[in-house]
C-alpha cells in the first residue's frame, strides 16, 4: 500500500514494483495515467503535451489564515474545449479523455462545442482524437477524432458501443512508464503526416 501526503492509498502503484499484474484499478485514473504519461514523455524529451486548465472565475477567496487563502466561491468562464494539446514531432496534438463504466461510450459524454473544436483542430491539419477508458474491461483505446465528430453529427445513436470502438479505435498498451503507450499509436498510424 502506497500513502501519499493527501491522505489517498493506491495498491496499484505497490503491486507493479512489486512485478504483480494487478491493473484492477487503472481504469478508475484515466485522467492521473495520461498526467504521468505526459510527464514522462516530457521529462525523456518525447513530447510536450499537458492538461488544458480549466477556465473560472473567482468570486469568493476566504484567508482563514495571514499565510493561506481559500477558494470559497467560483463558476467556470467558458466551458472548456478538451483536455489536452501539445507538440509531438513538430505537429499539434490536441484530444479529450474519457472514462466510461459501461460497454459503451455515450454521447451525453461529450459536448458539441468539444465536437466542433476537434474538427477544427482536423481542418486545421493538427492530429485530434479522444482517448476513453472501457473501466468494466480495464482497456484504453485511442479513436480518431474525424469517427467520432461524423458518428456524433449522424445522431442515428445515442452511444457508440465497445465493439465499434475496439474495430476503429486502436488499443493502448498499458505499462508502468509511460503508463499508457499513446504516441506509439501516433508513430504507427498518423506515421504519413511526419513526412
Amino acid at each position: 500500500m502506497v500513502n501519499y501526503p493527501n491522505k489517498k492509498k493506491n495498491n496499484h502503484y505497490t503491486s507493479m514494483i512489486e512485478g504483480k499484474h494487478n491493473t484492477a484499478h487503472r481504469g478508475m485514473n484515466l485522467e492521473e495515467d495520461i498526467n504521468l504519461t505526459n510527464e514522462y514523455y516530457l521529462s525523456h524529451d518525447i513530447a510536450v503535451i499537458h492538461k488544458k486548465p480549466t477556465p473560472i472565475q473567482i468570486v469568493k477567496v476566504s484567508y482563514p489564515e495571514r499565510s493561506s487563502a481559500k477558494i470559497v466561491e467560483a463558476y467556470f468562464r467558458t466551458p472548456s474545449t478538451t483536455d489536452y494539446n501539445g507538440i509531438y514531432k513538430g505537429k499539434y496534438i490536441d484530444f479529450e479523455a474519457k472514462e466510461t463504466k459501461t460497454l459503451s461510450f455515450p454521447f451525453t459524454n461529450i459536448s458539441l462545442h468539444q465536437i466542433n473544436h476537434l474538427d477544427k483542430v482536423i481542418h486545421h491539419g493538427g492530429i485530434a482524437f479522444l482517448i476513453i477508458a472501457f473501466t468494466k474491461v480495464n482497456e484504453v483505446y485511442l479513436l480518431d477524432a474525424s469517427f467520432m465528430v461524423e458518428a456524433y453529427r449522424k445522431n442515428d445513436r445515442k452511444s457508440l458501443r465497445y465493439e465499434t470502438i475496439k474495430e476503429k479505435g486502436h488499443l493502448i498498451r498499458q505499462g508502468f512508464l509511460p503508463r499508457l503507450h499513446y504516441l506509439e499509436i501516433i508513430d504507427r498510424y498518423y506515421c504519413e503526416v511526419f513526412k
